[in-house]
């Protein structure tokens, strides 16, 4: 008699490790049971994927959720839903929230928050300051944490440690791979005069190329004197990705959708403050040394740095303008429209959203198709081309910097764990997340 289970995917392009080959997926207890080809009869629910591709579930490594303190922008409950209608099984939230994500007791009650609320799976950073270096070993090892985010340059909220002594003494402490905001301080400030008023564009002129690049190469010397890992988070630079190609053995590197799509001045000429983002959107010539930087390698991440505010907040006079967008929900449609255009193939996007994320942060039973695995898909339809608006934005900001952009290539389904989350446009599981899992903290 055959063997029976919970759910077949039948019929669809599976793309993993080993490749793009039609074949089925078998699903008993949340996890990957087996890949072949199975009956209808050995399922107790059969989902059609016929010419549809099922990629390993993608991993979103840094959004801003905005809860607690901040949620009149976002809240762990919508910026989830916003995760799972574009097809992200699981996110890793910043601690530059109010209260500030820095002790056990902000930790635990972040995935209070989050139990029956947060659609998709989840962790959140423990922000690394001078005051709670002490007790970063034992809080980077605490359950539902992914790692420490270190600010070593100004942003949303005052989380910040711009020193080269703070870092070292942080990453003196800790034994996971620290992510970091790495833009110059002292430089910010010194330029803070290059800032125009009522002039968006003069964003990047501030928070200058070089403002970046000085803050990469303090952190990898850091990370070199005190034998630690680093991952630098949205790399905006040509200088810097050229550093962090020949520093792979200390420093992982993160690019985001919008640094690869976007370029000055035409954003700002269009979007005005809601392209402003720290560290800033840059010209073409940037833009394409990141592309160079995916193609070649040396980025070994993703991620959409989700970081909304209201429209309202963004319709202010620059420089008093917030930074940041929304991002999470674009993702995986923004980048499928690059693979169609033949920037990436399918595979090195898989690779940026699943496996090297789970690599990075050493995550339990995820990134991969195989079996044993959390049955965790993103399921795409590569030739559906449709247009992005704001009224399909889920986020409780109601925006997108990409209303209006027609794209080819789109997210149709979110599985998490076995479960049916999102199914052609419409959220079918709600409140289903758990809390991710990770080898570093699996005996804690």
């Amino acid at each position: 008699m055959a063997e029976t289970f919970d759910t077949i995917l039948k019929g669809g392009t599976v793309v993993n490790q080993d490749g793009i080959f039609k074949r089925d997926i078998a699903i008993r207890n949340g996890q990957i049971f087996d890949i072949g080809v199975f009956g209808k009869e050995q399922a107790g629910e059969m989902v059609d994927c016929k010419g549809l591709h099922i990629l390993p579930g993608v991993i979103d490594t840094q959004v801003h959720f905005r809860e607690p303190g901040l949620d009149h922008k976002e809240d762990l409950e919508t910026g989830s839903r916003a995760a799972v209608m574009g097809g992200v099984t699981a996110v890793f939230e910043m601690p530059n929230t109010n209260p500030q994500t820095t002790t056990a007791e902000a930790l635990s009650d972040k995935l209070a928050r989050a139990r029956n609320r947060m659609h998709c799976d989840h962790a959140f950073f423990i922000g690394g300051t001078h005051k709670n270096a002490i007790d970063l070993p034992a809080l980077e090892r605490l359950p539902g944490c992914c790692g420490v985010k270190v600010f070593i340059g100004s942003s949303t909220g005052n989380l910040l440690v711009e020193d080269d002594d703070g870092v070292e003494m942080i990453l003196s402490k800790i034994s996971r791979r620290a992510a970091f905001h790495a833009e110059d301080e002292p430089r910010l400030r010194d330029r803070k005069a290059h800032r125009v008023a009522g002039d968006p564009s003069s964003h990047p002129v501030w928070r200058d190329p070089m403002a970046a690049l000085i803050a990469t190469e303090r952190l990898i010397r850091i990370a070199r004197k005190t034998g630690k890992r680093i991952h630098v988070l949205h790399i905006s630079t040509g200088p810097e990705m050229d550093v962090l190609k020949a520093n792979k053995d200390v420093a992982t590197v993160e690019v985001t959708p919008h640094h690869l799509t976007m370029q000055a001045p035409g954003c700002y000429q269009r979007l005005g403050t809601r392209a402003q983002m720290n560290p800033p959107v840059r010209d073409g010539a940037h833009r394409e040394r990141i592309w160079q930087g995916l193609i070649d390698g040396t980025v070994d991440v993703l991620g959409s740095d989700h970081a909304p505010h209201t429209l309202e907040e963004k319709a202010g006079t620059y420089p008093e303008t917030p930074s940041g967008m929304t991002g999470v929900q674009t993702l995986v449609p923004i980048m499928l429209n690059h693979v169609n255009g033949g920037r990436l193939t399918l595979e090195r996007f898989v690779d940026l959203t699943s496996h090297g994320p789970a690599r990075i942060f050493n995550i339990s039973k995820k990134g991969r198709i195989a079996a044993g695995y959390d049955a965790d898909f993103t399921i795409v339809d590569m030739k559906r081309t449709e247009k992005i608006t704001n009224s399909w934005i889920a986020s409780k900001s109601k925006w997108t910097p990409y209303h209006g952009e027609t794209v080819t290539g789109w997210p149709v389904g979110t599985f998490i764990r076995g479960m049916k989350v999102m199914w052609d446009g419409e959220l079918v599981t709600p409140s289903s997340g758990k809390p991710v899992n990770f080898l570093e903290t699996l005996g804690s």
